[in-house]
């Protein structure tokens, strides 16, 4: 039976024209009835999805040759958006408010292409059709201007029009209340969305309620269902003898887990010893999760569905229920864990010698902690030392490791970008209390390196053995954004040799080296990144551009990533049954991409989560500093104004509004601020010294200004508690529009040109 691919193709040729149904049952030489109407369903499946368009003239082809864009809509909270389309390096489509037709954040369109480029910049569509709803239930606000109805005014401000709600879909919801709306009908030209109350989740401000409403607007699922939890009790808590049958004993291996202080699901140990011929021997243990995760199962099934755990600032989403992720299948100290193993012979150069791949049973001699194995190699502690004695020399011979193979990495171009992440610190009722920086020491860089090389050398095994496979995958960047960015350090006096569509990552990491440590830094380091694409993964292996490496997969967090779980249950059918039937191989082929794109998808939700809880948190934090100075970097430069990042990693905007002493005009080739009078200039990496003046819970926003060296000095008391407070707009303009700034500044001396 002829497939979608095959139909695909034949449509993307160059010198394909429109046909009719009869003309393309008599193309691929369709003539058996039964075969005749798999044929029409095929075609009116590819059709709903978007794949194919069938014309008033009820001809058929794809739609890039009929003008229409397939994509996602990102909406906009001034009512326009963009289609963003499927196929990569496609500009984005703009889309007024008049030509949305119904369309909302998030849905699966397809839109037409009007004339050119709006304002030289992008084209202009319209939306034709709906392919896909993008959401069924909406998180927000409940108000009621009368007793006979209400509206919920959305979270998301990507979906700028309130929800209407009908008396009898109220169900109990109060004025001011957090609810969760499930959508009964969409919008259209004549009629707002309107949707019934199924949840209410407490009032603003009720402890826990701000994080519950991100957790609903993402859809993250908390509970697991019965028949997930039931499965799992029935999982023992212990090995049985028989199940260490085909396994390696390396119990008496010593071996331990390094992780963060407040990390509970454990899913890999490292072991490193050095052998008689001078080389080092790297083992990489990882959970044999698949062991207890059976395909198909209902445990696997809800796996699948969640793609990965979600990391929120106060608390953890796992992927499986935690009788597995924190009890068998966690690596935990002095007790027998069934794993993966992948030992790796590498030479003083950092060359992999020899490896080797299969199932084992090991025994953790301690959980190490970051903090505790760079206090033992760093600090050297000597409590620490004395209390893990046997350990030390193994921490020191992992330290040597590490630098090897970071120092090989480096050689062959990967790109190491130097930026920090935060943590922050609630209290019992969800209050954050302090904001620190991960610090990226000795510890955390081992680990990474051990990971990196087991990953690189699993994959690199099952690519040439051209098996099924899940892959991560780092394409190289858009051409004409790394053009942009060739042409842009050539302001700073810096060059990168040869084309951007040739460029190779060594050449990008060489002009890192060459800016550390100088003022412009992270102004070309936060560029670059920016000109980059998305890692994701795929069953294709097709390298990854940032780490340089030919061969990558995951294969080291199968507790908290399902692509990982996968690739473990590939790895022990293959390493049990010493093949794959070429059944088994059909099924793969056509059962990976999808799984790529499931969790690929999956992942970009959990980050947005987990970055939304972030910004929640940290707007929070800031409420308390109102009227407080801080020095700190600007991250971004926007015609409207500067972003400004402090040493705790919070974000805020010093808006042109507030730059009074001039005015600014905005360079976009070097991302920069000018002063007409003054001539004063800022740009991204400039150290400034700001004052919050306002912050909005709602938006999770934080507002600056500018102080002036002249400013004069004024006394904390004195200064107050200025600016906006929770609720308020932080500014009438948004973070990219116009308009003048109302809010209340205190008193300052004004530069003279």
């Amino acid at each position: 039976m002829i497939q979608e691919q095959e139909i695909l193709r034949f449509m993307q040729k160059q010198a394909y024209k429109p046909m009719t149904l009869q003309e393309l049952l008599e193309t691929f030489g369709i003539e058996e009835e039964a075969e005749r109407e798999q044929f029409q369903r095929l075609l009116a499946g590819m059709e709903a999805e978007g794949q194919i368009v069938r014309t008033r003239t009820k001809r058929y082809g794809v739609p890039e040759r009929l003008n229409l864009v397939r994509g996602t809509l990102q909406g906009h909270p001034k009512g326009f958006g963009f289609v963003v389309p499927d196929i990569p390096g496609k500009p984005d489509v703009f889309v007024h408010p008049n030509d949305l037709n119904g369309a909302m954040d998030g849905d699966r369109v397809l839109a037409r292409l009007q004339g050119g480029k709006r304002n030289g910049l992008r084209p202009e569509g319209e939306v034709v059709r709906i392919l896909k709803r993008g959401r069924t239930f909406v998180v927000g606000t409940f108000t009621s201007p009368s007793r006979h109805f209400g509206f919920v005014i959305p979270d998301d401000r990507r979906l700028p029009a309130d929800i209407f709600i009908p008396p009898e879909g109220r169900n109990g919801a109060k004025e001011g209340q957090k609810v969760v709306v499930q959508l009964h009908h969409y919008p259209d030209a004549r009629h707002s969305a309107e949707g019934v109350v199924t949840e209410v989740l407490g009032h603003k401000g009720d402890p826990g309620v701000d994080i519950l409403s991100i957790i609903r607007k993402y859809q993250l699922p908390e509970a697991f269902p019965e028949e997930v939890l039931q499965e799992a009790d029935q999982i023992p808590e212990t090995i049985d003898p028989k199940e260490l049958e085909g396994r390696r004993d390396l119990r008496e291996r010593t071996l331990v887990t390094i992780d963060g202080e407040d990390a509970k699901d454990l899913d890999d140990a490292v072991s490193v010893e050095r052998l008689p011929n001078g080389h080092f021997r790297l083992g990489v243990h990882i959970a044999d999760v698949s062991y207890y995760v059976k395909e198909g199962s209902a445990l696997d099934r809800e796996a699948y569905k969640r793609g990965c755990s979600v990391y929120l600032v106060d608390r953890v989403i796992p992927m499986l229920p935690p009788r597995l992720s924190n009890g068998i299948c966690s690596l935990n100290p002095r007790v027998d864990r069934l794993t993966l193993t992948c030992d790796m012979e590498i030479s003083e150069q950092g060359d992999l010698v020899d490896y080797d791949i299969y199932p084992s049973v090991i025994r953790s001699r301690e959980r190490m902690t970051y903090d505790a194995v760079k206090r033992i190699l760093v600090d050297e502690d000597p409590e620490l030392i004395r209390r893990y004695e046997p350990l030390v020399d193994m921490f020191r011979l992992m330290a040597d490791l590490a630098k090897t193979l970071r120092r090989r990495r480096m050689n062959r171009g990967a790109i190491d970008f130097n930026f920090s992440e935060a943590k922050i610190l609630v209290d019992e009722q969800g209050k954050p209390v302090k904001i620190v920086r991960r610090p990226r020491t000795i510890a955390e860089s081992l680990i990474e390196e051990f990971m990196l090389a087991a990953n690189e050398t699993v994959a690199a095994h099952f690519a040439r053995a051209e098996l099924p496979f899940l892959y991560r995958i780092h394409e190289k960047p858009d051409t004409e954004k790394l053009q942009s960015f060739f042409e842009f350090i050539t302001h700073f006096g810096y060059s990168i040799r040869g084309q951007a569509d040739k460029v190779r990552p060594r050449a990008l990491q060489q002009l890192l080296e060459e800016i550390e440590g100088k003022p412009e830094e992270t102004l070309i380091s936060t560029v670059m990144l920016r000109s980059m694409k998305q890692a994701r993964y795929a069953a294709e292996c097709l390298g990854h551009f940032g780490l340089a490496a030919k061969f990558y997969t995951h294969f080291t967090s199968p507790i908290r990533r399902y692509p990982d779980l996968m690739i473990h249950r590939i790895i022990r059918e293959v390493l049990t049954e010493g093949y794959l039937s070429p059944q088994r191989i059909d099924q793969l082929n056509a059962q990976l991409p999808e799984t790529a794109d499931q969790a690929s998808q999956r992942e970009r939700i959990a980050i947005e989560a987990e970055r939304e809880t972030d910004d929640l948190k940290k707007a929070e934090y800031m409420m308390d500093r109102i009227g407080e100075e801080f020095e700190g970097l600007i991250s971004s430069v926007t015609s409207f104004g500067i972003f400004v990042e402090l040493e705790n990693t919070v974000e805020g905007m010093v808006h042109v509004s507030y730059m009074n002493d001039d005015y600014y005009y905005y360079d976009e080739d070097t991302y920069s601020l000018y002063g007409e009078r003054t001539g004063k200039v800022y740009r991204i990496g400039d150290r400034v010294r700001v004052r919050v003046t306002g912050v909005n819970i709602d938006e999770h926003k934080v507002d600056f200004e500018l102080v002036s060296e002249e400013e004069t000095e004024e006394e904390p008391a004195k200064k107050g508690r200025r600016g906006q407070r929770e609720g308020e707009k932080a500014h009438p303009r948004e973070r990219n529009g116009g308009g003048k700034h109302k809010g209340k500044k205190g008193k300052r001396k004004r530069k003279r040109a």
